[in-house]
């Protein structure tokens, strides 16, 4: 399902994928994440993702009445507070989300699925 607004010029529709490509460019800035992460559940295995492929590792739903759930799969850096690094995703992505939408987040979930050292 796409956002959906209207104004006094029209209607204005945004896809998920939208929403999860600004969403996904707003986490990568965030202090202690590394990447998205992508699961492939019949192997088992968790693959950081990198540049227009981001977006595979965030689900974007909007529902009925227009408000967004966003889930990330995320690889955070090692030594940082899993908490903290996930409160100020959070934080971020709800308020920067929100300006660009106009939409309302109803929730973010943070999946951890992997820890990686940075050089």
């Amino acid at each position: 399902m796409q956002g959906r607004m209207k104004n006094k010029l029209g209607r204005i529709s945004i896809s998920p994928e939208v929403i999860a490509q600004y969403a996904g460019a707003t986490a990568v800035e965030c202090f202690g994440i590394v990447g998205m992460a992508h699961v492939s559940m019949t192997e088992g295995i968790v693959r950081l993702l990198k540049g227009s492929s981001l977006t595979r590792g965030i689900k974007v739903s909007i529902d009925d009445t227009n408000k967004i759930t966003l889930d990330f799969h995320v690889i955070i850096a090692y030594g940082v507070s899993i908490m903290t690094v996930a409160d100020n995703l959070i934080e971020n992505v709800k308020y920067k989300v929100t300006e660009t939408t106009g939409m309302e987040i109803k929730k973010i979930n943070v999946y951890v699925e992997g820890v990686r050292v940075i050089d």
